[in-house]
C-alpha cells in the first residue's frame, strides 16, 4: 500500500472516532487558571486531527503566544499595554486579599462595583477590537469555522458565533449565585438546598443560612440584570442591529461544560446539555527532576508538603511569609513552597523555595502527605485525583466555596488567611497528616473521581463533537428558554387561580347573602 493511503487511513481513524469529522473550533479564551484547564482539552481535539484557532490580544498573563504551540494564534491589538492589565489585577487581589476583610460592607460593595465598571471596559474594549476590526471579522469568517468554544466571564465570545452564525459552547467554573446559569442557562437552583457560590455554605443549611442563601441570589440577581448586564444589553443590540440582551444571547449555548463532578459538588438538578466535566486536567504523575526529587527522597519516612498559592498570587507580605515560613519550619516533614517574593528570615532548613513547582506531578508522588492551597479548582482537583488531604488557605472568587466543599466532605482543614497564626498553620498540617480520616476520604472521594464510564477529558471532547457533528445540540435545551419570566415562575398560572378563587368566593358570597336576606324577609312576612 502505498505510504500515501496509509497517512490517509491513520489521519482517518483521527478524525472518525465516533464518527466525528475533522473540524474548525474558534477559541475565545480566559486567562489564568481558566487558560490550564481549556488548553488541555484543546490539545486533545488537536490530536484528534481537530484544526484549533485561539483568538487572543497579546496582553494577557499566561497565554504566551510567542512559545511553539499546536494552536493557531490569531492575535489582534488591545489599546492599553500589559502592565496595565497586570498592576490593575494586581490592585484587585492586593484588595480582595489585604483590605475587604477590613473594610464595612457599603465601602467593599461600592470597591467591588468599581471593579465591575472597570473590568467592563477592558472587556468592552477586547469585544470592540475584534467586531469592529472588519479586516480581521472578514478573515475570521473565511475561515468557516464549525464551533465557538467559549468562557462566559469573558463577554464577546456568544457575541461572535451569533455573528458567525455558528453553535457555541461554554466552559465555566461558576458565576457569582450562579446568575448567568440559571438565568440564562434556565439550570435549577432551589435556594433551599443549592448554596450560592462565594457563601461557602453546605447543602444542609440552617434557617440563617437559607434566609441569606435566597437572599444573595435575589441580590446578585439584580445586580446583574440591572447594572452589569444593562450596558452589555445595548452593546449586543447594537453590534447584531436588532434588539437582544446579552442574556438571551449567552442563552444560545448548545453546552455548558462546568468545571466540576459529583465528587466535588453536592447533588442538585441539572439540565441534559449542562455537562460536569471536573478534573480534565488531570493526568497520572510523571517522574520530577533530578534535584527535586532528591530532595523529596531525603525526606524519609514523614514525606513531603506541596505548598502553592496558584499562578496568580507568587507572593506574600513580609509578616505573613515569615508566619507560614516559621510554623512550616515546626514540621517533620520536607516542604515545597512555589514562592517568589523576599526570602523569609524564619525560613527553615526543611523547605524549599520554587518559582514553579510541577504540582500534579508532585501530589502524585508517594512521599507527599499533604497540600497547602489557596482552593483553586484547578488544583483541589488534582488532590481529589491523587487523593490528597488539604490544608486551605482561601483568597477569593470561588476559593472559599471550593474549600467549604472540601471540609464538607472530609478531606480539608481551612483556615483563615487574614487572622493566620503560626500554630493555626502547625496544627492543621498535623491533622490531616496523623489523622487517617482525612486520608482516607481523600482516597474515597478519588475512588469516586477514577470510577466514572468516562474520563471528563473524554467527555468535554465528546459533547464538542457532537455539537460539531450535529451543528447544534438543540434537542437538549429546555423550553424554558421560550418562555418569560411569569410563565418560567407560573406566575400567570397563580394570577389565573387566584382570580378563580376569588371569583369563586365572591360569587358564593353573594349567593349566601342573597338566600340569607331572602330568608330574612321571609320570616319576617311570616311573623307579620
Amino acid at each position: 500500500m502505498p505510504w500515501q493511503w496509509i497517512s490517509a487511513l491513520a489521519l482517518f481513524q483521527v478524525c472518525f472516532p465516533a464518527p466525528a469529522l475533522c473540524g474548525k473550533l474558534l477559541l475565545w479564551p480566559a486567562d489564568g487558571s481558566h487558560w490550564i484547564n481549556v488548553k488541555t482539552m484543546l490539545e486533545e481535539l488537536v490530536r484528534r486531527g481537530h484544526d484549533v484557532t485561539v483568538l487572543v490580544h497579546p496582553v494577557n498573563i499566561l497565554i504566551d503566544v510567542t512559545k511553539p504551540s499546536p494552536f493557531n494564534f490569531e492575535v489582534f491589538p488591545v489599546p492599553y499595554g500589559k502592565d496595565t492589565m497586570k498592576d490593575f489585577f494586581e490592585d484587585i487581589l492586593h484588595f480582595w486579599v489585604y483590605e475587604l476583610p477590613y473594610i464595612s460592607y457599603w465601602d467593599s460593595f461600592v470597591k467591588l462595583m468599581e471593579f465591575s465598571a472597570n473590568i467592563t471596559t477592558f472587556n468592552r474594549q477586547i469585544c470592540n477590537s475584534v467586531v469592529l476590526n472588519k479586516q480581521l471579522m472578514e478573515k475570521l469568517k473565511a475561515m468557516d469555522f464549525d464551533i465557538l468554544l467559549s468562557d462566559p466571564i469573558i463577554p464577546c465570545g456568544e457575541l461572535l458565533a451569533e455573528i458567525f452564525k455558528i453553535p457555541f459552547v461554554y466552559t465555566i467554573r461558576f458565576s457569582a449565585a450562579q446568575t448567568m446559569e440559571r438565568l440564562c442557562g434556565m439550570i435549577s437552583a432551589p435556594s433551599s438546598y443549592v448554596p450560592a457560590t462565594m457563601l461557602a455554605f453546605t447543602d444542609e443549611m440552617s434557617f440563617m443560612e437559607r434566609l441569606k442563601n435566597m437572599l444573595f441570589y435575589l441580590s446578585q440577581d439584580a445586580l446583574f440584570y440591572h447594572f452589569l448586564w444593562e450596558e452589555w444589553n445595548q452593546y449586543y443590540t447594537k453590534i447584531l442591529g436588532k434588539p437582544t440582551t446579552f442574556c438571551e444571547t449567552m442563552g444560545k449555548a448548545e453546552i455548558w461544560l462546568i468545571r466540576t463532578y459529583w465528587d466535588f459538588e453536592y447533588p442538585r438538578p441539572f439540565l441534559p446539555n449542562f455537562e460536569f466535566v471536573g478534573g480534565l486536567h488531570c493526568q497520572p504523575a510523571k517522574p520530577l527532576p533530578e534535584d527535586m526529587e532528591e530532595f523529596v527522597q531525603s525526606s524519609g519516612e514523614d514525606g513531603i508538603v506541596v505548598f502553592s498559592l496558584g499562578s496568580m498570587v507568587k507572593n506574600l507580605t513580609i509578616e505573613k511569609g515569615n508566619i507560614i515560613a516559621s510554623a512550616l519550619s515546626k514540621i517533620p516533614q520536607k516542604v515545597l513552597w512555589r514562592y517568589s517574593g523576599k526570602i523569609p528570615e524564619t525560613l527553615g532548613l526543611n523547605t524549599k523555595l520554587y518559582e514553579w513547582l510541577p504540582q500534579n506531578d508532585l501530589l502524585g508522588h508517594p512521599k507527599t502527605k499533604a497540600f497547602i492551597t489557596h482552593g483553586g479548582t484547578n488544583g483541589i482537583y488534582e488532590a481529589i485525583y491523587h487523593g490528597i488531604p488539604m490544608v486551605g488557605l482561601p483568597l477569593f472568587a470561588d476559593q472559599p466555596d471550593n474549600l467549604a466543599h472540601m471540609k464538607a466532605k472530609g478531606m480539608a482543614v481551612v483556615l483563615d488567611f487574614n487572622t493566620l497564626e503560626e500554630q493555626d498553620m502547625v496544627d492543621a498540617l498535623n491533622t490531616v497528616i496523623n489523622n487517617p480520616t482525612y486520608k482516607e476520604r481523600a482516597l474515597t472521594l478519588s475512588q469516586i473521581h477514577h470510577d466514572q464510564p468516562i474520563k471528563p477529558l473524554d467527555r468535554a471532547v465528546f459533547w464538542i463533537e457532537f455539537v460539531m457533528r450535529h451543528k447544534g445540540a438543540k434537542h437538549l435545551r429546555p423550553a424554558a428558554h421560550s418562555l418569560t419570566w411569569y410563565q418560567y415562575h407560573c406566575l400567570d398560572v397563580i394570577a389565573f387561580l387566584i382570580i378563580c378563587l376569588a371569583a369563586f368566593l365572591i360569587v358564593s358570597i353573594k349567593c349566601c347573602t342573597f338566600c340569607f336576606r331572602k330568608g330574612s324577609r321571609a320570616v319576617k312576612k311570616k311573623r307579620e
